[in-house]
Parts: structure tokens; C-alpha cells; sequence
């Protein structure tokens, strides 16, 4: 049984594995920090975010300083999707964003349908919610 986590990112509760949802690539251990199975591309945040004075003639310019912000960006190492994006200071750990707890998923999941994709329209009315046709 696979349950999406993120846009790219799924667990699949039999193998206790984050898989790429775009291609399938198992990726590492759910019990651990997802971004261990990705590739890091570790970007000067001048490259993004481009100076919006001269360099030559300001210090300041409106542009991260690389000595004290870097730009991560996470990629699946089979397609190459880009799974995540964060800004932490130069030498910074991987942020870990996300911790499941796989033993209640599994239990929360066992009785229900598999989740392919996710929906797309109008959010559906939420069960117990009557709606009268007049204001309160």
C-alpha cells in the first residue's frame, strides 16, 4: 500500500520505503530523513536570486550572501524530479521536515483504499456538514 506525502514523495507502509512518486524509485528507509535517498545540488543563492545593484560599487545588493545562506535543492536520482527546495545557513544538515509514524499509518491505512492521485475539483463536502441554505 503506497500513501502520498508530498507532490513527489510517497511511503510505500509494506516495505516501510519512500518511494518517487514520478518514476517509482525506492528511495531509502521510511524511518529515516527522506532527503538521504536524493541527490543535494548545494546552489549559491546569487545564481537565484540575482544582485539588484552593482556588485563593483555596492556591498549590499538585495542578494543572499553565500557566507551565510545556501540554497539546497533535492532530486530524484533516477528521473531527476526536484522534490524539495530549502535555504539553510552554509554546512547546515538537511532539514527534517518530515516524520511519519509508519506503525499508525499502517493502522490508519489498513481498511482503506490505495490513493493513486490525488483529487482535482471542488473540495467535497465534509460528511456531518449539512448545509440549509441560509445564513447564521
Amino acid at each position: 500500500m503506497n500513501v502520498l506525502i508530498t507532490e513527489y514523495l510517497r511511503i510505500n507502509l509494506d516495505t516501510e520505503n519512500y518511494e518517487c512518486r514520478r518514476c517509482g524509485k525506492v528511495l531509502v528507509s521510511a524511518r529515516e530523513n527522506y532527503k538521504k535517498g536524493l541527490l543535494v545540488y548545494d546552489r549559491d543563492p546569487r545564481e537565484i536570486h540575482k544582485p539588484l545593484l552593482d556588485t563593483s560599487k555596492y556591498e549590499r545588493t538585495y542578494s543572499p550572501n553565500p557566507q551565510w545562506c545556501r540554497i539546497l535543492e533535492y532530486y530524484c536520482p533516477q528521473c531527476g524530479t526536484m522534490m524539495e527546495v530549502e535555504y539553510v545557513p552554509p554546512g547546515h544538515p538537511p532539514l527534517h521536515d518530515i516524520e511519519l509514524d509508519i506503525d499508525a499509518l499502517k493502522v490508519q491505512w489498513k481498511d482503506r483504499p490505495e490513493v493513486k492521485e490525488v483529487p482535482i475539483g471542488p473540495v467535497p463536502p465534509r460528511r456531518g456538514h449539512h448545509h440549509h441554505g441560509h445564513s447564521h
